[in-house]
């Protein structure tokens, strides 16, 4: 029995290492799937079941626990940034303004609450006291990244060893995933908000503004003005995006381009934005009632989606490829991670995207061919794309920025570096001949292998000094000004948002929970509605949010800490 003994007691030992991690994680990962009133904790059980190991000193080294924490770290912010980056830029557009400006009034509210908590039930003559209310802040927002970039920054205000902050962390957590859905139900008694009368006005909306999704119809030419100019001058003077996949002349069918001249009569196959339907029949002619019975026998039209899979073709713009004037072919619809999107001339492809192409079957083949349409290479990670960004991004962390008055540079470290670069390549990496294309899943596991590696670290390190830090000192002081924390911020906004606003009510479920980065508040949001405004709530502002909750926990320690 010795050789079991020695297994779980030698720490030092590579077998023992690797059995305490998939001891923690695998337990965590379990108790995380148990729900309680219909809410669970998830992977962030993992923290709790790391506390617990650290407390009966089943450990590790101390480097090995500090190595597995900041990979783990990188690759959960690393992951993070190129799912949200193709969008950050985006979510500024339209109504996001307002959205993304009530998400980061909330998290200065979030940050103040703490600040007044500390002030008023701390001691604030012991300089633990509030690095432990960084990581009770970041419990109580349920942001997990938070918690690894301030554990990074008091790494350099502490260097001798600080405060084991995910102890306030743990303390906070479950009452902020509670106190996150609670205090938004509470906006709603608040306003007086009726979810029948939300979800209808949420129809109406979406039928007097359609979105903006690729629309088809036949129109007759009529307008005199149309004759003898071509597609492309007709499409410039409208101003707007439109795609003819066919035409119907003298009683032929076909293909054209951008250089097709018009005729009284003629009969055409559009393809166009919603929005801009109306505006298009009444300039070019009456809708007809009609589908196209007859084709060229000799060269068949057909319609096939194309997976783009070549990497040449990654950040190029569809009005750039000349699909109608040298294939003969046109592109009618977009799909990208599941989202139908208009074909429009400025649009740039990424691998991943699927495509509508209509034409002769032989062009459309030729198309298929300089697209790609290979699904095998898609299942194959561009983990060269992950690694350069990685290494750029710990390289920007890494730059020392000199402020006034703070005791030490400046960095963005391993949590800021790596998702801000994260962010800029799933935006722009196209430019620089960068696949990011990676399947959701496969991101999502990354993503979870490091959030598992960063939570178990933290909890195991932790759980030393948890007993004397939580049951016979401040705990319950953690968790009562954690709950302020969460509440506080969500019934201002949320009420504001309302009030002020007068945004959806579900729109406000979903920013809350984007604004908090917490998946449950969003899967709550989304089973109380039929339609999508909370996702759409949540993705607008989670991006945004997801980087100041980072950047403000490494700005807190080094301003207030240090």
């Amino acid at each position: 029995m010795d050789w079991i003994i020695n297994l779980f007691t030698n720490t030092e030992s590579v077998a023992h290492i690797v059995l305490l991690y998939a001891i923690v994680i695998s337990v965590g990962v379990l108790l995380g799937k148990v729900k309680i009133f219909g809410i669970s904790l998830g992977v962030t059980f993992v923290l709790f079941a790391g506390i617990i190991a650290g407390h009966i000193h089943f450990t590790a080294p101390t480097d090995i626990l500090n190595f597995a924490q900041d990979l783990g770290l990188i690759l959960f912010v690393f992951c993070i940034g190129l799912q949200v980056g193709p969008g950050f830029f985006e979510s500024f557009r339209k109504g996001g303004v307002t959205l993304n400006l009530l998400a980061t009034s909330a998290i200065a509210l979030n940050i103040a609450v703490m600040f007044a908590c500390y002030f008023l039930f701390f001691d604030t003559s012991n300089p633990f006291n509030l690095p432990m209310m960084v990581g009770t802040l970041y419990g109580a927002v349920t942001n997990t990244p938070g918690l690894g970039a301030a554990n990074e920054a008091l790494a350099s205000v502490f260097p001798d060893g600080g405060p084991q902050i995910a102890s306030g962390y743990a303390c906070a957590y479950p009452l902020g995933v509670v106190g996150i859905i609670g205090a938004t139900i509470a906006v709603r008694y608040i306003c007086r908000i009726s979810l029948e009368d939300e979800e209808k006005q949420l129809a109406d909306a979406e039928a007097e503004n359609p979105h903006e999704k690729p629309h088809q119809m036949v129109l007759r030419v009529s307008n005199k003005y149309i004759t003898g100019r071509t597609l492309m001058q007709i499409s410039e003077f409208l101003g707007r995006d439109i795609v003819c996949t066919r035409l119907l002349h003298d009683g032929n069918i076909e293909i054209p381009n951008r250089n097709t001249i018009l005729n009284l009569g003629d009969e055409m196959l559009i393809v166009c934005a919603e929005a801009d339907a109306e505006a298009i029949q009444a300039f070019i002619g009456p809708k007809l009632e009609k589908k196209w019975e007859a084709e060229d026998k000799n060269q068949p039209l057909v319609s096939k989606r194309i997976l783009v899979t070549n990497p040449k073709m990654n950040g190029k713009t569809l009005g750039k490829m000349h699909f109608s004037s040298v294939y003969g072919v046109n592109v009618t619809r977009i799909t990208r991670q599941g989202m139908e999107l208009f074909a429009s001339r400025n649009h740039h492809f990424h691998v991943g995207d699927r495509i509508m192409v209509v034409g002769p079957e032989d062009n459309v083949n030729r198309v298929a061919e300089m697209m790609g349409n290979s699904i095998k290479r898609l299942d194959a990670p561009n983990i060269a794309t992950i690694f350069i960004g990685i290494f750029v991004g710990i390289l920007f962390g890494s730059l020392p920025i000199a402020i006034p008055g703070m005791p030490v540079p400046l960095k963005l470290g391993l949590a800021g570096g790596p998702l801000i670069i994260a962010i800029l390549i799933g935006r722009f990496g196209y430019r620089m001949k960068l696949v990011t294309y990676t399947t959701s899943s496969a991101n999502m596991m990354l993503r979870e292998i490091g959030l598992v590696l960063f939570l178990a670290s933290v909890g195991i390190k932790a759980g030393a000094g948890f007993w004397n830090t939580v049951i016979e000192g401040d705990g319950l002081k953690y968790v009562y000004t954690g709950f302020l924390i969460t509440i506080i911020p969500i019934l201002i906004i949320g009420t504001i948002a309302r009030l002020r606003y007068h945004f959806n009510y579900f729109t406000i479920m979903g920013m809350l929970a984007g604004t908090y980065t917490d998946p449950p508040a969003l899967a709550y949001a989304n089973s109380s509605c039929s339609r999508e405004a909370p996702a759409i709530g949540y993705s607008t502002v989670y991006p945004l949010s997801m980087f100041l909750r980072i950047f403000t926990a490494q700005l807190i320690v080094l301003f207030c800490c240090g």
